[in-house]
């Protein structure tokens, strides 16, 4: 572990203090069971995807969201969301349908554009230029999408089970984790963008390594593996830094937040950790009433959304057990 100094001292001791006071508020926003969350760039707009075909846009003042509208058009459950990197207006959403969609929130009742996707796509990723979307889907392949043509504009089928996608801090190497299925490990692969030829492959996981997060800055990044271990690395250097496990079951999600030194992490456990990059410290813990889909910062406030594995109002709406949470957006930190 790296040795905290008295700046980092007196940060931990500051956001302990804020989020020790902070509960967590629950939104409504689906009929179903919500699978991912996100933020716009501005922290303006929330949107969630859902079991219930839809995604949803609310919007964030003061402490709470406000519906907006809802976003209708896919087949099946929306799976992955992200907004445009720089636009606050764009967002993206796939389905179990195989499709992408392309969305303005100003003109809701419209699809912008709808792209028919090479499989069932598990994984999306915005270039931070906005010019393209990654998409990484059940069959180990990664397709490439141009933002404006709205076309596929390059794919490459890997022979290594592909998991999280991302790239780095200059836009110039194309990142996946994957899992060996003959080993068990997990490793980070890194490659030439946009030929996706491959440069390195880093041994980062002793199980398979499932998601990857950049920070804002992207200057580090962090790793998730069915080891439940979290390892946090130097983008530049490509150097390990520290890593630690408080969770029991396999990391599926991480988020920074605005500033990069907090990390929140999601897993079968009834809890989302939350600690401090520099050390793997633990800054905060919030207790679920069921295991976290995704955990998403505000892009500017220590404010965490996310969604959970709540029961599903469709499949148990004739028990007088139901949740009557399900669907909805969850916001510690407020």
């Amino acid at each position: 572990m790296v040795a905290a100094g008295k700046d980092t001292a007196s940060y931990i001791e500051k956001v302990r203090k804020d989020l020790g006071r902070s509960r967590t508020k629950e939104f409504s926003a689906h009929n179903s069971k919500a699978h991912c969350v996100a933020w716009n760039c501005t922290g303006k707009y929330i949107a969630s995807g859902s079991l219930d075909k839809t995604a949803f846009v609310q919007s964030f003042k003061e402490d709470r969201l406000s519906k907006e509208f809802s976003l209708k058009g896919h087949e099946d459950a929306v799976d992955q969301i992200a907004w445009h990197p720089s636009d606050p207006n764009m967002l993206s959403t796939v389905s179990t349908d195989k499709t992408l969609r392309l969305w303005d929130i100003r003109t809701p009742q419209k699809t912008v554009a709808c792209i028919t996707t090479k499989g069932e796509v598990i994984n999306m990723t915005w270039k931070s230029d906005g010019s393209t979307i990654a998409l990484g889907n059940k069959d180990d392949m990664v397709c490439f999408v141009d933002y404006k043509t709205h076309k596929i504009i390059a794919d490459k089928q890997f022979d290594f089970e592909v998991n999280e996608i991302g790239w780095n801090n200059t836009d110039e190497h194309f990142y996946l984790t994957s899992g060996d299925s003959r080993t068990g490990n997990g490793s980070i692969h890194i490659t030439q963008y946009p030929s996706l030829e491959p440069l390195l492959q880093i041994p980062a996981h002793t199980a398979h390594c499932i998601c990857l997060k950049f920070s804002p800055d992207k200057q580090r990044f962090a790793t998730g593996g069915a080891d439940a271990l979290i390892n946090i690395w130097d983008a530049s250097e490509l150097s390990y830094l520290t890593s630690y496990s408080r969770l029991e079951w396999p990391v599926r999600t991480l988020s920074f937040n605005h500033d990069g030194r907090l990390l929140a992490a999601g897993s079968e456990d009834l809890v989302i950790d939350i600690a401090l990059v520099e050390t793997g410290e633990k800054v905060a813990t919030v207790s679920c009433n069921a295991f976290p889909f995704c955990v998403a910062w505000h892009p500017s406030q220590n404010l965490l959304a996310y969604v959970t594995d709540d029961k599903s109002k469709h499949n148990e709406k004739h028990s007088r057990d139901s949740d009557k949470t399900t669907g909805c957006v969850k916001l510690f930190g407020l």
